[in-house]
């Protein structure tokens, strides 16, 4: 089996498979650097495929290079669902590629809305890992090859958004207390105000799934990559605090209710025979719940993120061999949730 192949089997990326800090109320950390070649027109405007042959003699051998013009529409959304590229690089580059590490939590994106887009994934709160990694790499490139820079403003991108340090710190986080005790709205509202957004599963413009959200900066300009993580996180402490909190309200208050819930999720996710993405999120998200708070002590952390990352339409239709019909898809989706629940 080549490289490639195994890339679009149906199995965790390392930063899903394993817990990290605080990993009850975060999944993952990830930090991204977006960089352009000094002295080349930004891809934004005009793409090139000499960036991607640029980068594979820059990178070392251990990096997988995909191309999208090699790809179908199914593998890109793939992908996409295994977060290791944006739904951008999946349908606007034109000449778009990814490099990818064997253990798939590196990537670096080549050709989206700027030359070249480091990614480092971390499971739990480890933000700062994830910049150690990210910052090694793009070094390690920006010693054989100058990166656009203005000693005023920093590095320069294709979005006046990125400018500065051309760092997006996020971290993906599961919420449900705070969604089922309203309390999330003024979350969202308070980190917003001082320069933080709350986005969807898989970033801008996607929408959340399973109670499941990303928290990122929205400033790169005037504060160094350690300052926007350090800030992050300290924001992350508060939200996970919180969420806790909301958590043992519930099971204080609503103890029943909350046991009748999350049971009949279990029920619903390993027993039904069709089953739509809306169903099944919320299911999980519930059982998810029910797993942090004791109610299932059989069930592993991970086996959720393989329900919540297998029962993706693409994954489906990978699975399956072929494309399928709504009603199909459902019927598929039912089944290979319940096999998963088959294995604990």
């Amino acid at each position: 089996m080549t490289k490639q192949n195994h890339l679009f089997l149906p199995v965790l990326s390392s930063w899903l498979s394993k817990d990290g800090d605080d990993s009850d109320v975060v999944i993952s950390s990830r930090v991204r650097v977006a960089r352009n070649f000094d002295q080349e027109e930004f891809p934004f405007y005009r793409q090139s495929s000499k960036v991607v042959e640029r980068l594979r003699e820059l990178l070392d051998d251990s990096f997988l290079l995909v191309q999208m013009q090699d790809l179908s529409i199914l593998d890109r959304a793939l992908l996409v669902e295994k977060h290791l590229i944006s739904p951008y690089l999946m349908n606007e580059s034109e000449h778009g590629a990814v490099f990818v590490n064997p253990s798939e939590n590196i990537s670096i994106m080549a050709n989206e809305e700027d030359h070249l887009r480091i990614q480092c994934l971390e499971p739990g709160l480890r933000l700062f890992d994830a910049l150690d990694k990210a910052l090694m790499l793009e070094r390690s490139i920006e010693e054989k090859q100058p990166f656009a820079f203005h000693e005023v403003y920093g590095y320069l991108t294709s979005c006046v958004t990125n400018v500065g340090t051309g760092l997006r710190a996020s971290v993906m986080v599961h919420l449900p207390g705070l969604v089922a005790t309203k309390r999330l709205r003024k979350v969202v509202e308070a980190i917003r105000s001082i320069g933080f957004t709350v986005r969807g599963i898989y970033g801008e413009g996607s929408r959340a799934l399973s109670n499941v959200f990303q928290i990122s900066n929205q400033v790169t300009l005037g504060k160094t990559e350690e300052e926007i993580v350090s800030d992050l996180t300290q924001i992350m402490e508060q939200i996970i605090m919180q969420e806790r909190v909301s958590r043992t309200n519930l099971k204080q208050k609503l103890h029943i209710a909350l046991e009748d819930r999350v049971y009949r999720a279990y029920g619903m996710l390993k027993n039904s025979r069709v089953i739509s993405v809306q169903e099944s999120s919320q299911a999980i998200s519930d059982l998810h719940l029910g797993i942090e708070l004791g109610y299932f002590e059989h069930i592993s952390r991970q086996k959720i993120n393989e329900l919540l990352i297998f029962s993706q339409p693409a994954f489906l239709r990978k699975a399956r061999g072929q494309d399928m019909n709504e009603l199909e898809e459902k019927v598929i989706r039912a089944s290979v949730i319940r096999d998963i629940l088959e294995e604990v």
